[in-house]
């Protein structure tokens, strides 16, 4: 296989990836207002990005918001990167539409 396809084949299994995940967020405009969030609850990205930041491990944040599972860190980390590199967040769901 040339480097070429293995480049390219890379890329669309990183995009079905980044939109599984990217699935895991939701807004729902009566829960914590546009705000995206994690699967429905109300915990937002933001809140977990800034929580990671701060330097807070995925392990002590699971432990302190137990409904919170190990794909929602990759998810918001995915939902970030689509943010800033202005990709398509078509994956996102919108309660309400």
């Amino acid at each position: 296989m040339s480097q070429r396809t293995k480049c390219s084949l890379e890329r669309k299994t990183k995009t079905v990836i980044d939109e599984t995940l990217l699935r895991r967020v939701t807004v729902n405009p009566e829960s914590v207002g546009d705000k995206p969030i994690i699967r429905g609850m109300r915990i937002s990205v933001e809140l977990i990005l800034s929580l990671l930041a701060q330097g807070e491990t995925p392990e002590t944040i699971l432990a302190d918001y137990s409904d919170l599972e190990p794909d929602d860190f990759s998810a918001c980390l995915a939902y970030a990167h689509a943010v800033i590199a202005h990709n398509k967040l078509d994956s996102v769901h919108i309660s309400g539409q």
